[in-house]
């Protein structure tokens, strides 16, 4: 393994040759022989240039020089009176520091080299405290490098180049065993003998559990480690009845594994097995964390093993699992593509009743989350998930609500969505008290080694970023891996941070089972081949163990009893399976959803969503009126205080930022929950927002919108890191356990979307058809030509609408600061949940043509499409829309550029007409508006983008038929281009103005 296993106890350096020895005398500054007769400046320059191999001479030297001064070189000799400060040897003082015979080498020398033996004072206080010292180091080796050491692999394949520690490697010798020590940092007895900590040690650390610590400076939770590890060797003792408890989950999974292979032969299941510790894992862990106040736990995992903990840890009824291998399906539900067998959740309700040391029953819900094959992405998705639930139930501490994550080996090491994960885990807007992951080592990937996957020595050392625990344990110890799950989850619920465990194991057939996995590793192969089941290890270790009490050894009948009645249960559950005419759906409208609604847009009527003028007025107060120990910055009180506060009162129209805070306000007073997160979204990147103030004095903070009213919803916006995928994933997370809310993932620049691509393809659009669950997130994209370089100006409105089908989301391209106020109000109030794209503004957020009267606010609701009343409302008066000669349609920003041109050319012949909402199209409403307009007239798409971007594609599709024969069809955009956008700001303001001469028809 590489950077692994070969770290070396006593350092490093070039050891001395055979019968080779150092300078005459001591190492002057420039790592030279001091000569005769001139001692060295002091002690740090003498020693400075002595290379680690001349160590063991000098302590020699040094010794010889305390037992007779006169036999050493007078240069050595006075540079070791300077050391003692006394001008010769063979005092109290400096004899006691001769080691006992005991010592027979050096801790600078390599094993086997020797010391001179001195005079026997063993219980000389000096020596004592220097043979403490040395026993000192020996533990912390064990602490810090006993993982090393430690037997986990069960195949045994592994080589661990660290030696096992030995005591001679610290000066130490046989002859100490017996000496007796104080051990008062050590769990345990105050005093105890070398012999006796030696062996507390190698079984707290180097036996079936490895734990790393040396990343670990936080000293309260190391002494906590150290205190419960040390205390119990690291090992959970359990009685014949918990051994067979673990056994019949073993066998179990083992059991289900062999059927589903018997009766469906050649599918895909991705199976368990080499790693069916994994049940009796997750089983002890849900237990431990019901019975640690949990009561909501989310576990998210990709494919391998899903089956098998579907099955025996959410107890999904088998007869499901069954009929989807049979393939049933409704064919009269075109809408629902569903998602195969080992991608699917699940949830139920998990009681643990009392027991002799814990009188109460303990109710926990468990839930699997619905997972694509891109692994790793589910894990912020499962956090998010976690954190709405502890914000719904008010759980503070973030301890009630529990997420688990069950990664692979290859995954946690190679995909960067884990180290992004794990660096949100201690920050406030993500937080969630902690996450239990547990890396099941197969020790090989699809078919790629550890030595071609990783850097590393483990799969796990991304998560030493962070102040927590990891620990790696055999998979064929149940009473270790019992120890490692109380440990795992005692830190999580103690300290509010995650744990790590990884479970080595191996996987016994293929990357799936029609795979052939002895192609790439024969040798691994081999030896699975001839290893017998963790059912007989499970046997031999409890043979080889004996439980407490006397208690007799596990027989194979007994286990073989236990497979026998579940092969009946299964076959009972196919029979169940074959009746059933389509395999069950998951219950997805209930709880929390039972009054929204998914499906068809059209099913679901509009509602009301402007606001009362008191409710503007309350919303005004807030964010104008500031406590009196605050001081605003200079800058911001004339426009986010007193400039609010006029277009609150309707003495100045509404901008962009102030009908967002209009929206948020309301919908908190109303009871509704707004979190908004996404870089710099507190102040806004294009400084907008300033959601939260920072006094100019002090520093202190105040969020005006969490000041509505004393009873609001919470209101919560976040700067995130800077990641995409991870934060992205967070949040929909985040909106699938807070329906009645409103949740907000937003874009630095809309064009850094591409970095989610994973989140919005295999969750976003496409969770309704696979699983049956939808989102009501918003997703704000900045976007728009304006002349600021290929990445950032485009948020790829394309790839969007070309992911829209079958009402799957909403996507917008807004023009007005109403229509923003009333799109997000209706994303909430409407009992319909979707995700809804909106392409938000840059340079509108200050344009005073882009601002909204007070009116548009307290009456009216969203507009799909807005027709042009300027163009039928002349300013000459009232004029016949037939006498429109072109019509121009568009979306967004490029609006107001199309407006500008035709007030400054007197192009009033020309209507435009803007689409707000570009999916779900609003076909019949956009003809109604275009039947105004002579037949044959041109109707011409405008956008910025060039043409194989933007939207062009997209309404051509939609449109193209339902205008033929009616009006001309075409389009205006930038030509096809690879890059969203030129970098040269002329060359931009030439393709705009070419923009605008071709959408009126005057191009050349």
């Amino acid at each position: 393994m590489p950077n692994g296993l070969d770290a070396k106890v006593n350092g490093s350096g070039t050891a001395r040759k055979s019968g080779e020895t150092p300078a005459a005398g001591p190492m002057n500054g420039d790592g030279n022989g001091g000569a005769a007769g001139h001692g060295p400046a002091g002690p740090d320059v003498a020693l400075s240039g002595l290379a680690l191999a001349n160590l063991p001479f000098v302590e020699e030297l040094y010794f010889q020089f305390l037992s007779d001064p006169a036999s050493v070189d007078p240069t050595w000799r006075r540079y070791f009176q300077s050391l003692n400060g006394s001008g010769a040897g063979n005092g109290n003082g400096a004899a006691a520091l001769v080691p006992p015979a005991a010592f027979r080498r050096s801790i600078f020398a390599g094993a086997g080299a020797a010391v001179p033996s001195g005079a026997g004072i063993a219980g000389s206080r000096i020596s004592v405290r220097l043979l403490s010292e040395r026993v000192q180091r020996l533990v912390e080796a064990y602490r810090e490098l006993g993982h090393l050491t430690a037997n986990l692999d069960p195949l045994g394949l592994v080589r661990r180049k660290l030696p096992p520690i030995a005591i001679e490697d610290f000066g130490l010798a046989d002859e100490d065993l017996d000496l007796v020590f104080s051990s008062e940092n050590v769990a345990g007895p105050d005093r105890t003998t070398l012999r006796d900590l030696v062996d507390l040690l190698r079984e707290t650390y180097s036996r079936s559990i490895g734990v790393e610590l040396a990343h670990l400076h936080d000293v309260e939770l190391r002494s906590w480690l150290l205190s419960r590890m040390e205390a119990t060797r690291n090992r959970l003792v359990l009685t014949r009845a918990d051994r067979l408890q673990i056994l019949n989950q073993v066998i179990g999974a083992e059991v289900l594994e062999q059927f589903l292979q018997n009766k469906f032969l050649g599918y895909k299941r991705f199976s368990l097995e080499g790693a069916e510790s994994l049940i009796p894992l997750l089983e002890r862990l849900v237990e431990r964390a019901a019975r640690s106040n949990v009561v909501e736990l989310v576990i998210g995992m990709a494919h391998r093993g899903r089956l098998n903990v579907l099955a025996n840890v959410l107890q999904k009824p088998a007869s499901e699992i069954f009929a989807e291998f049979q393939d049933k399906f409704d064919p009269n539900d075109p809408g629902s593509s569903g998602d195969v067998k080992y991608h699917l959740g699940f949830s139920i309700d998990r009681t643990f009743g009392p027991t002799a040391a814990d009188p109460a029953a303990h109710k926990v819900h468990v839930s699997l989350a619905f997972n694509p094959s891109h692994l790793e992405w589910v894990d912020t998705v499962v956090q998010g998930r976690v954190r709405a639930k502890q914000d719904r139930i008010g759980d503070t501490s973030r301890t009630r609500c529990m997420p688990l994550l069950i990664h692979g080996d290859a995954a946690f090491a190679g995909q960067g969505i884990v180290a992004e994960s794990l660096n949100m885990s201690e920050l406030d807007g993500y937080r969630v008290g902690g996450t239990v992951h547990i890396i099941v080592n197969n020790q090989v990937g699809f078919t790629t080694s550890p030595h071609d996957a990783k850097s590393t020595t483990y799969a796990t050392d991304v998560a030493r970023m962070l102040q927590i625990p990891i620990f790696h344990v055999n998979g064929e110890d149940p009473e270790a891996l019992s120890q490692v799950v109380d440990l795992a989850v005692d830190f999580r619920q103690r300290f509010h941070r995650d744990a790590i465990i990884e479970l080595w194991c191996y996987r016994k057939l293929g990357h799936n089972e029609g795979d052939e996995p002895s192609y790439t590793q024969p040798v691994m192969y081999r030896t699975i081949a001839a290893k017998p089941s963790i059912r007989m290890a499970y046997l031999a270790h409890d043979a080889a163990n004996p439980a407490p009490g006397g208690a007799p050894a596990i027989t194979v009948e007994e286990t073989d009893a236990m497979a026998a009645a579940k092969r009946h249960a299964l076959e009972a559950q196919l029979e169940i399976a074959t009746k059933l005419p389509t395999a069950p759906r998951p219950s997805t409208f209930a709880g929390a959803w039972a009054t929204i609604k998914g499906g068809a847009d059209s099913l679901v009527p509009e509602v009301p969503t402007a606001a009362t003028p008191a409710e503007i007025q309350e919303v005004t107060r807030a964010i104008s009126v500031l406590p009196g120990n605050f001081t605003v910055h200079p800058k911001l009180k004339p426009v986010v205080v007193d400039g609010r506060a006029a277009m609150g009162a309707g003495n100045k129209p509404i901008d962009w930022g102030m009908g967002e805070a209009l929206a948020f306000g309301t919908l908190l007073a109303e009871g509704h929950p707004v979190r908004l997160s996404g870089q710099d979204s507190r102040r806004g990147t294009f400084s907008h927002r300033h959601s939260v103030l920072v006094d100019y004095n002090d520093g202190h903070e105040y969020t005006p919108l969490a000041h509505v009213q004393d009873k609001q919803g919470t209101f919560e916006v976040r700067d995130s890191p800077l990641s995409e995928g991870s934060v992205l994933g967070f949040d929909w997370g985040y909106s699938l356990d807070m329906p009645e809310g409103l949740t907000i993932w937003e874009a630095q620049f809309g064009d850094f979307v591409n970095a989610a691509q994973v989140i919005i393809d295999q969750f976003l659009c496409s969770s309704e058809a696979k699983w049956h669950r939808v989102s009501g997130l918003v997703m704000l994209l900045p976007h728009g030509m304006e002349g600021q370089g290929p990445e950032h100006s485009n948020a790829r409105l394309d790839r969007f609408l070309n992911l829209c089908v079958n009402d799957n989301m909403q996507v917008c391209d807004l023009t007005t600061p109403a229509q923003y106020f009333h799109a997000l109000r209706r994303q909430v109030l409407r009992p319909y949940r979707k995700p809804l794209i909106i392409m938000s503004p840059k340079s509108l957020l200050r344009s005073p043509a882009a601002t909204s009267p007070l009116s548009d606010f307290t009456s009216g609701t969203f507009r799909h499409i807005i027709p042009d009343t300027q163009a039928q409302g002349h300013k000459h008066g009232q004029r016949d829309p037939k006498q429109v000669k072109r019509v121009l349609l568009c979306t967004g920003k490029v609006y107001y550029d199309l407006v500008a041109t035709r007030e400054e050319r007197g192009y009033d012949d020309v209507a435009i007409v803007r689409v707000e909402q570009l999916y779900p199209l609003r076909r019949d409403d956009l003809l109604e508006i275009l039947s105004v307009y002579a037949e044959r007239t041109p109707v011409v798409w405008v956008q910025e983008e060039p043409k194989n971007m933007g939207a062009w594609a997209y309404m051509n599709r939609e449109l193209q038929g339902l205008l033929a024969g009616l009006f001309h069809w075409s389009c205006v955009s930038r030509p096809l281009s690879a890059s969203p956008a030129t970098g040269s700001t002329k060359r931009h303001a030439m393709e705009q103005a070419r923009l605008m001469a071709d959408a009126f028809g005057k191009g050349t």
